[in-house]
C-alpha cells in the first residue's frame, strides 16, 4: 500500500496512524508542504491522508499552496483513491469539492463527545457517542452526495463520507500524549477559557485510557478504508 501525507506544520503529525503504517508495511511518502509546494502523481499514490494545520482553507492568499492541494485532493477523489482527512485535512476535502468552510460560533478545543449520526448502510459506524480530542474553530458545510457521520454539541458537522474510500474527520482519533503535548506547545494562546475549551492543566492531565480509545478508533477507520486497497 502506497501512502502518501499531506503535512500542513511540523508540530502536526501521523500520530497513532504512524504505527498502524508500519505494521501493514506501508510504502510512505510526504509533502511537507510548509516546506515545498511538491505533489505526487497520483498514479503512484494508494492512499492519501490529509492532516491538520491552524491556517484556515481560506488563506489562500498567505498560503497559495492551499489552491494546488485542494485540486490533488479533488482529483484524487475523483479518481478513487482512498482519502482521510483530518481537522483541516477534513476542510479541505468539503473546500476542494465546492463546500464552504467558516468560523464556528465557539471554539471546540479539548475533550469533548462525538455523537453518531444515522448514515447509511453503506457508511462507516461511529460507535454512538465517542469522547474524542478536538482542536478546531472552523466547520463545513456538507459537500454534495455526502452522508453525514457524526455530531457534537459544538459543532454540527463533525465527520463525513463520500462513497467508500473517503471520509473527512473534524476530530481527532490519531492524537497520542506526545502529538497533545505539541499543540499545546505552539498553539496554546488559544487555550482561552471559554465553554467548550479545556484548560492546559487539564489537557495535560488527559488519562492513557482516552488516547488508547481514540487511537483504537482511528484503526477501525483505517482498515475500513484501505480494505480493497493494494
Amino acid at each position: 500500500m502506497r501512502v502518501h501525507v499531506l503535512q500542513h506544520v511540523p508540530f502536526e503529525g501521523l500520530g497513532s496512524i504512524a504505527a498502524w503504517l508500519q505494521q501493514k508495511n506501508a510504502a510512505l511518502t510526504w509533502s511537507r508542504l510548509f516546506e515545498a509546494n511538491v505533489l505526487p502523481s497520483l498514479e503512484t499514490v494508494d492512499f492519501i491522508i490529509a492532516l491538520g494545520g491552524p491556517m484556515s482553507v481560506n488563506d489562500e492568499h498567505q498560503f497559495p499552496w492551499l489552491r494546488d492541494e485542494k485540486r490533488f485532493i479533488a482529483a484524487a477523489i475523483k479518481a478513487g483513491k482512498a482519502v482521510l482527512g483530518i481537522c483541516l485535512g477534513a476542510q479541505l476535502i468539503a473546500n476542494a469539492l465546492g463546500a464552504r468552510v467558516y468560523s464556528t460560533p465557539e471554539k471546540e478545543i479539548g475533550w469533548f463527545p462525538v455523537c453518531a449520526e444515522a448514515g447509511s448502510e453503506a457508511s462507516f459506524g461511529f460507535p454512538g457517542s465517542t469522547l474524542a480530542f478536538h482542536w478546531h474553530g472552523e466547520t463545513f458545510d456538507l459537500p454534495p452526495d455526502a452522508v453525514h457521520l457524526a455530531s457534537s454539541e459544538a459543532c454540527r458537522h463533525q465527520a463525513f463520507q463520500l462513497g467508500k474510500r473517503v471520509l473527512a474527520l473534524q476530530f481527532h482519533l490519531e492524537t497520542t500524549s506526545e502529538s497533545a503535548a505539541g499543540l499545546i506547545a505552539h498553539c496554546g494562546h488559544e487555550l482561552v477559557a471559554q465553554r467548550f475549551i479545556q484548560s492546559e492543566a487539564l489537557l495535560l492531565a488527559t488519562p492513557a485510557s482516552c488516547y488508547q480509545g481514540v487511537n483504537a478508533l482511528m484503526a477501525d477507520v483505517l482498515e475500513y478504508l484501505t480494505s480493497d486497497v493494494a
